[in-house]
C-alpha cells in the first residue's frame, strides 16, 4: 500500500479528510505482514496496548464518532463497553488480524461516506450541546495519530520495522 500525501494547497475540508486518511493508511501499513500472534503480543506494561487492540479501538472510535455521534445511529458497542470499558481492545485479541484490518477499513469507508454528506459547520446534538464535523475530523486526526505512534513503537518492538 502506498500512502497518499495530503495536498499542500487544499481547502479545510479536503485537508482534514486527507490527513485523517493518511493516518488511517498508516494503521493498515503497520499491520502488513504480521501474524495474529504478533499482533496480539503484549510488549508494553499496559497489557491491552497491542497492535490488535489498537486496531480494534480505532475501529470502535470511527464507529462512535461518525456513525453514532454524527449520523445518529445506534451503537453496537454500548452493552459491551458497559460491561467492560476496554471491550474494544479486549475483543480484538480474539479476532484474526486480517479480519480486524478489513473491519477497520470498512468502518473508515462508512465514516468517509457519512462525512461526505456534511459540511465542517454541520452541527449535531452531542451531550448537553452540539458538535460539528470539523471537531470530529480534528479529534479523529489527533486520536488516530496518537495511536499510529503507539503502532510505530509496537511494530518496531515486534520485528524491528520502522518508518511510515
Amino acid at each position: 500500500m502506498i500512502r497518499t500525501e495530503p495536498a499542500f494547497d487544499g481547502g479545510e475540508r479536503e485537508q482534514l479528510g486527507a490527513f485523517l486518511d493518511f493516518l488511517r493508511e498508516a494503521v493498515v501499513l503497520k499491520c502488513e505482514g504480521l501474524t495474529d500472534e504478533q499482533a496480539r503480543r503484549s510488549l508494553v506494561p499496559s497489557e491491552l496496548t497491542t497492535i490488535a487492540g489498537l486496531v480494534g479501538h480505532l475501529t470502535y472510535v470511527e464507529h462512535r464518532w461518525f456513525e453514532v455521534v454524527l449520523a445518529g445511529r445506534l451503537s453496537r458497542w454500548d452493552e459491551k463497553l458497559a460491561a467492560d470499558r476496554d471491550a474494544d481492545f479486549r475483543e480484538a485479541l480474539t479476532i484474526p488480524l486480517g479480519d480486524l484490518v478489513a473491519a477497520y477499513r470498512a468502518q473508515c469507508a462508512v465514516s468517509r461516506e457519512i462525512a461526505a454528506g456534511l459540511t465542517p459547520e454541520t452541527l449535531v446534538s452531542f451531550r448537553d450541546g452540539s458538535v460539528n464535523l470539523r471537531y470530529v475530523l480534528i479529534h479523529m486526526v489527533e486520536e488516530t495519530g496518537r495511536h499510529v505512534g503507539h503502532l510505530d513503537l509496537l511494530r518496531e518492538l515486534t520485528d524491528g520495522r520502522t518508518g511510515e
